[in-house]
């Protein structure tokens, strides 16, 4: 009776035979394999995470090419089409025509009152959305990866008074400062006398949720490299007389760069997520500029009378926020496999 064997094509060698010139065949060549290759062979076979990245990439498409696929498509989203045409709107200011106006010009129906295209501002919401959660998560990773290896790699009192200081702000309740302090950000470069311009707007959110979302990357990169401090190449990067910030950039963050990515894309859909709660408070973006809390907060007071307006932003946030969490958890067991269950 035989016993079933493991698949070993990951760990081991690839034997490759090559012929000579005159027929005859040298000795079968050893052909190893890269991480990388590793890696890309472990997450092809996740179907999940592949279905997801998909997903992800057509999120990004949709932001890059926002002008394009609306121009395509016919119509923009800083035009009030309601108030242009009187026939697409009732007298209550509804859409006229089932779920919200839906029709061959508006695919998706208009917004209430103004008669904006839904579809319109879906594509152009994803790409402020995405666009201001992506600078958050550069901005807020790079002071987690600085300050978390720096603790780590130092130690002493840098890392006693900074560890007191990351207790400190994650002690307090993110989402209420969020909303507090956007708009005192928001004074100290524009008086409130003076309309705010979008990019303003953008820099302080930035500002303020990145001060506030580093901590959990620093903590985690700290006690890896309390761990990683510790190896022969570090001390032999000491011996030869390497300073300690060429050490943290050239030899621990290299060996951090895969938990780096995963916290990446895990951080990714929580910025996204928080940006547009602001909005939906009253604190990001404000009309007209598309946006996906916009919408929310738009299609919340009208739900009675066009539940369909809420369900178009509720459901493309809900499938990108799913999306890049199983993206992340896959590129996570991709490259490292001891974390599969």
């Amino acid at each position: 009776m035989t016993t079933p064997t493991e698949d070993t094509t990951e760990t081991e060698p690839v034997l490759v035979a090559s012929a000579t010139g005159d027929g005859g065949n040298k000795p079968a060549e050893l052909l190893g394999r890269t991480p990388g290759q590793i890696a890309w062979s472990r997450f092809k076979r996740n179907r999940i995470g592949v279905f997801c990245a998909g997903i992800v990439i057509l999120y990004i498409l949709v932001a890059i090419f926002a002008p394009v696929i609306t121009g395509l498509y016919g119509q923009s989203p800083y035009i009030p089409y309601g108030t242009r045409d009187l026939s697409l709107l009732d007298d209550s200011g509804l859409p006229i025509g089932a779920n919200g106006g839906m029709s061959a010009t508006h695919w998706l129906g208009l917004t209430p009152s103004t008669g904006y295209d839904i579809l319109a501002k879906l594509i152009y919401g994803i790409r402020t959305s995405l666009g201001i959660g992506l600078l958050v998560t550069i901005v807020s990773s790079v002071l987690g990866i600085v300050i978390g290896v720096a603790q780590g790699y130092l130690g002493g009192k840098f890392d006693y008074l900074v560890g007191r200081f990351t207790d400190l702000l994650l002690g307090l309740p993110t989402q209420l400062f969020f909303i507090s302090f956007t708009p005192i950000v928001l004074v100290w470069f524009v008086p409130m006398n003076r309309e705010t311009p979008v990019y303003m707007r953008v820099i302080a959110i930035v500002l303020v949720q990145s001060f506030l979302g580093w901590m959990a990357t620093a903590r985690l990169l700290r006690g890896l490299s309390l761990s990683l401090r510790e190896r022969e190449y570090i001390e032999a990067a000491k011996i030869s007389g390497a300073s300690s910030w060429r050490i943290i950039f050239k030899e621990l963050m290299p060996n951090l760069a895969t938990t780096i990515l995963v916290q990446v894309t895990l951080t990714l859909p929580a910025m996204v997520t928080a940006e547009a709660g602001l909005s939906f408070l009253g604190v990001g973006m404000v009309e007209p500029t598309p946006d996906w809390g916009l919408m929310f907060q738009d299609a919340v007071a009208n739900y009675k009378d066009d539940l369909t307006y809420l369900m178009v932003p509720g459901v493309s946030l809900m499938i990108f926020a799913i999306a890049f969490n199983q993206f992340g958890d896959a590129i996570r067991d991709a490259l490292d496999p001891k974390t599969i269950r």
